[in-house]
This record gives structure tokens, C-alpha cells and sequence, in this order.
């Protein structure tokens, strides 16, 4: 009998959803050897952009840390309004090529693309591209195979997202249920992981940030405080400032976090989401100090990871710029003093430097998830 080799027998394995878009790639590339880059991008829709997430092509990427409106690109926008597939196999004439997402593919010499929205459920979260390097490549009896590996890869970025949409879920279920009504909710988890998002896209290129650990900066840092579920109402909705215990009890909220994020991802067989260890270290480290005077083991400088440093920053920018039930909210100007004040201390230079150089994205953001009752 013949020994037959699986050539994706890498997608049983528990690997990075970027080296199974690798795999796929080159099982895809194998058939039509034409197709040199496969690229996954994500929509938010809570504020319209759509965003670079993974890629096969490893360091030869036009489109890293790339984000723009969905409103703003209507050669994706139209793919969307269609509901269908788009082919364009010569890239030289494609009548929407005056946008920047077609400018950057142009430059990179890609000929020819294929585009289909991905659908979760009827819900759009994204688009899949095959990009060629020459033109007219695309056809149907191409395309019906091609369609296959789309499918399949969209399955497998759905099950990623829907992991980590579940562990969201089960933080938030826990402190419904534990009755925890942190005053650090609403619309500052929005704001603030979008200045996470933010920060980690401004230090892409000194600290080889890629697009999906930006995105996963992005979906963790909600998460950052969950240890608060375990601290005594009287003393997380106490309207005055903490004593000396009270706040000695607050900061276990750190490491009590910790816990409860193993926890939840053993009983929820979550142990396996890529980039696992980011979220441990934000919820963990996020208020430790570069100075080494931060809790809750003291760490100082790069021996905090930089995950944690960002989340650090874009926490406090928001709690600084929100009004709560002890203070007025602060003007940007302020809150930006501040920040420089503390930078080199309890803050990162790079983090505070990334968030202060962006402020008209910052105010966008502002504008997009204005503060409500509970900030």
C-alpha cells in the first residue's frame, strides 16, 4: 500500500493560527503556484474599521499594522454590499486603485486578487484575499477550488475569535453573578483597548509587533481587571479615596486576576488560545511600575512585558480623561502632562510617547464611545 502524506496534517496540531494559514498556503501554492500571499482582515464594527490581522507571506507584507474605515475603501466596502466574491485579475487597471490598500498591493507587484467576505453566523467580520503575481489567473475553474481553502480558513479563524469571544463572555457572566459592579465599565473598555490597540500599532516596527498580536492587545485588554470580581464592594465602589488596608486589598486584585484567568481557561478548555500568556501578563502585570515600585511583584523596566506596559498607559489615559464618582474628568492637556510627568517612573517612555504623538486618533476614538453613566 502506498504511504500517503497529509500535507495539512498541520492544522490537527496545537499551532499558531498563523502557521496554519502557512500550511494552508502551501498546500494552495503547490496547485497554483501563482498565489504567493494569503491575507485574513478583521472587521470591528463597533467602529467601522476594518483591519490587517494575518498574512503567509512572513516578512513581505505592503499591508502590516494597517487599518482603515470600510466606509473609506469602497472596493471592499462594494464586496461587502454585494454580499459576493470579487475577482479582479489585472491589478494595473483596476478602476478602484486610487485607495491606499490598493496603492500598497500595487507596490508589492501583486498582479491579480481574489476577495471574499467571511460571514460568522450572517454576521461580516472579515475578508480573506489570495493575492497572484500574474494576471488572469483567476478563473471559475480556479476559483471553485480556491473557494474550498477560503471556507476552511475562515472556519479556523472563527474557531480563534470564538474562543476568545467565550472567555469575554464568561468573565462577564462571573461578575454578574458575583454582583460586582466595578465602576470601571462601559465605554471605558471600549476607549481603552483601542488606545491599547493604539499604542501597540505605534511601536509595531521597535518591538516587531505583528498584526495579530496587536489584535490580541486589542481583545484582551478588556480583560485586565476581572480580578476586581473578588474584591469587597465597599471597597471598589468606596466614592472617597482608599486607606492604607483598603488599598493594600484592592492591589491583590492583580494577582487574584491571575488566578481566575487559569481558572477559567482550564474549566473552559481555553489553555490552547494563541497568545495565551499576553493575557496572563496584562491581567497580571498591569500595574506594575518601570521603577520598580509597582505591585504586584515589583517588577521594573523590560522585565515588564510589553503588553502590560501599553494596557498600563491606555488605562490610565482613560480613568484620567473619564469622569467617576471621586473626580471630574480631565482635559486631554492635562491628562497628557500628567502622563509625561510619570513616564520614566511608574510609565513607559515608548507607551506614553506612542499615545500622546496620536492624538487625533485618540480624539476620534473620543468621539466614537463618548462616556456614559458609568465612564
Amino acid at each position: 500500500m502506498k504511504k500517503h502524506i497529509n500535507k495539512l496534517d498541520e492544522l490537527n496540531k496545537n499551532v499558531p493560527l498563523r502557521e496554519k494559514i502557512i500550511t494552508t498556503h502551501r498546500s494552495v501554492a503547490e496547485t497554483f503556484p501563482f498565489i504567493v500571499r494569503i491575507a485574513i482582515a478583521l472587521y470591528d464594527p463597533e467602529s467601522g474599521f476594518i483591519k490587517t490581522y494575518l498574512h503567509s507571506s512572513g516578512d513581505d507584507s505592503p499591508l502590516d499594522n494597517y487599518q482603515a474605515r470600510l466606509d473609506d475603501v469602497p472596493s471592499l466596502k462594494a464586496i461587502l454590499d454585494k454580499g459576493l466574491p470579487r475577482v479582479v485579475n489585472n491589478l494595473v487597471t483596476f478602476e478602484n486603485n486610487d485607495s491606499e490598500h490598493a496603492k500598497r498591493i500595487g507596490r508589492q507587484g501583486y498582479a491579480a486578487s481574489y476577495t471574499l467576505p467571511m460571514f460568522n453566523a450572517g454576521e461580516f467580520f472579515g475578508f480573506i484575499f489570495f493575492n497572484a503575481d500574474k494576471t488572469d489567473v483567476f478563473t471559475e475553474q480556479v476559483l471553485h477550488q480556491i473557494d474550498l481553502y477560503a471556507h476552511m480558513i475562515s472556519l479556523m479563524v472563527i474557531n480563534e475569535i470564538s474562543a476568545i469571544k467565550t472567555l469575554s463572555a464568561a468573565v462577564k457572566t462571573t461578575g454578574q453573578l458575583t454582583h460586582v459592579r466595578d465602576p470601571e465599565t462601559g465605554t471605558h473598555l471600549d476607549r481603552m483597548s483601542r488606545y491599547s490597540r493604539l499604542i501597540a500599532s505605534a511601536l509595531a516596527d521597535k518591538y516587531s509587533l505583528n498584526d495579530d498580536y496587536i489584535e490580541h492587545i486589542f481583545m484582551f485588554s478588556p480583560l485586565h481587571d476581572i480580578g476586581k470580581i473578588g474584591i469587597p464592594d465597599n471597597i471598589l465602589l468606596k466614592p472617597g479615596k482608599l486607606d492604607d488596608e483598603e488599598r493594600k486589598i484592592m492591589q491583590t486584585h492583580a494577582s487574584q486576576g491571575r488566578v481566575i484567568i487559569d481558572e477559567l481557561l482550564e474549566n473552559f478548555n481555553l489553555e490552547k488560545i494563541e497568545y495565551i500568556n499576553m493575557l496572563r501578563n496584562i491581567v497580571e502585570f498591569h500595574h506594575e511600575a518601570v521603577n520598580g515600585e509597582g505591585y504586584p511583584l515589583g517588577k521594573k523596566g523590560d522585565e515588564i512585558p510589553i503588553e502590560a506596559r501599553i494596557v498600563a498607559v491606555a488605562d490610565i489615559f482613560d480613568a484620567l480623561t473619564s469622569a467617576r464618582p471621586y473626580k471630574e474628568a480631565w482635559s486631554n492637556e492635562r491628562a497628557i502632562t500628567t502622563l509625561k510627568k510619570l513616564a520614566g517612573e511608574t510609565l513607559d517612555h515608548d507607551c506614553v510617547n506612542a499615545l500622546i504623538n496620536n492624538m487625533p486618533a485618540i480624539e476620534e476614538i473620543q468621539r466614537s464611545f463618548e462616556q456614559d453613566a458609568y465612564g
